[in-house]
């Protein structure tokens, strides 16, 4: 009973802390409002967490136990709802029809796909197993997408910390005396023939 009520606790304290996630964007939809315009603000963040939160939601109601997992998503999908909608309110035209292509496909399409198929196709426990690998493997995407663009510029700044240091290595190297490459340089014929034989 000791860990049921600690396992509860840390549950309510991730609850907590997932309502204030899905707050967080307050501001940005505060600034929407009062600007009427969605300005260069983008969709597929709330549309992807609006997915996440349907699929963490559904996985909440399959798994027993999972009562805490669905009424957080179950929050996060009416947060997410309301701020798809303040965006396809205040988007210009062409952003509330690729917003609206996205929902589609997205929250409505792909959600409806894995409910029909975890529901068919799949017994109790391998559904669980497969909705929660679903649900992962999106929160991974998510939340690891940023990383995408902080990785090339990563690699790019340890690329330019090499080149300065071999520069300052060998910006006062003198010319090298080798006679052999030198030799190459200067030879008249082709290393390889062209001639077929």
């Amino acid at each position: 009973m000791e860990i049921l009520s600690l396992s509860f606790f840390v549950g309510i304290i991730g609850n907590v802390i997932s309502v204030l996630v899905f707050l967080s964007p307050i501001g940005t939809f505060e600034r929407i409002i009062k600007h009427k315009s969605t300005e260069d603000f983008q969709s597929l963040p709330y549309i992807c967490t609006l997915l996440n939160s349907s699929l963490w939601t559904y996985y909440g109601i399959t798994k027993p136990g999972g009562l805490l997992v669905a009424t957080v998503n179950g929050f996060g999908i009416f947060v997410e709802a309301v701020y798809v909608g303040l965006f396809i309110t205040y988007a210009p035209k062409k952003m509330k029809l690729k917003t609206g292509v996205l929902v589609g496909i997205l929250n409505v399409g792909f959600v409806a796909a894995a409910i029909v198929v975890t529901q068919l196709a799949l017994e109790s426990e391998t559904q669980i197993g497969a909705i929660g690998l679903m649900c992962s493997g999106l929160n991974i995407i998510m939340y690891g997408s940023p990383l995408a663009a902080m990785v090339p510029n990563g690699i790019g700044c340890l690329l330019g910390t090499a080149q300065l240091l071999l520069y300052a290595i060998y910006k006062n190297a003198k010319p090298s005396n080798n006679t052999s490459l030198q030799g190459l340089m200067e030879q008249k014929e082709p290393l390889v023939s062209h001639e077929y034989v």
